[in-house]
């Protein structure tokens, strides 16, 4: 299966915290879309791996995703070194998606940070044809994305592009609202994170609204590129 967007989360729903407006929005338009999560997030203070990687399932089923897979990283400890390197090749080279979205390039979550820098070296190593991988006990060919983007998530940065995702906010929550083991639940005896206070979605609200708010939308997701992003006419910005 080839994918027009391939999303990489270092945890089961970074993902849907930072960039699910943006994959609602291009399924609509009739893409591909597929989340790759590197770890079971077995760390997370609430909850566990087995119930977040059901969460995960049910999250995928609202976002409507063609394909998800874990690649099952240790939590917290997975390093940028050639085993982690590999895994996200083969599944680079498995689904060729012409565009890959990643973790922030820092966070206050250091997986965040090393997730980004992986699979960024991951999308460039894919490209080069003498880097063999097999996946299912057959070769693969090189494959390089034509674009990476970094999603922010807890640290403010300044975007480099920003998506109007008005149309599918309602929806974005909605799907982070099938991880109930990480969010505001008024029931739960489990202690306490940054991301389970019942203000966490007036967060993210106010922070769409923030990147929104320059381009005239209500709600934008934004991401930050390595490099210069081209654009073959000016009147297709605004």
């Amino acid at each position: 299966m080839k994918l027009d967007i391939l999303a990489f989360g270092a945890h089961p729903d970074d993902v849907e915290i930072s960039c699910s407006g943006t994959l609602l929005k291009h399924i609509a338009f009739g893409q591909t879309v597929g989340v790759i999560d590197m770890t079971h997030g077995e760390l997370g203070t609430r909850g566990n791996g087995p119930l977040r990687l059901q969460e995960a399932a049910d999250s995928s089923r609202i976002l409507g995703l063609s394909v998800r897979e874990n690649l099952g990283l240790r939590d917290g400890f997975f390093r940028v070194d050639e085993d982690a390197i590999h895994a996200v090749i083969r599944a680079i080279r498995h689904y060729r998606p012409d565009i890959v979205l990643a973790n922030a390039t820092t966070d206050r979550h250091p997986d965040h940070g090393r997730g980004g820098q992986l699979v960024a070296e991951a999308c460039f190593l894919a490209g080069l044809p003498k880097v063999t991988t097999q996946r299912d006990g057959r070769p693969q060919q090189a494959w390089r994305p034509r674009l990476v983007l970094h999603y922010i998530q807890d640290y403010h940065q300044r975007p480099d592009v920003v998506v109007d995702i008005t149309a599918h906010f309602e929806r974005k929550l909605e799907s982070l609202r099938a991880y109930s083991s990480q969010f505001f639940d008024p029931t739960s005896s489990e202690p306490a994170t940054p991301i389970s206070g019942q203000d966490f979605f007036d967060f993210l609200r106010g922070r769409a609204k923030e990147m929104g708010r320059p381009i005239g939308a209500t709600y934008a997701e934004g991401f930050t590129s390595a490099r210069y992003l081209g654009v073959e006419r000016l009147d297709r910005l605004f």
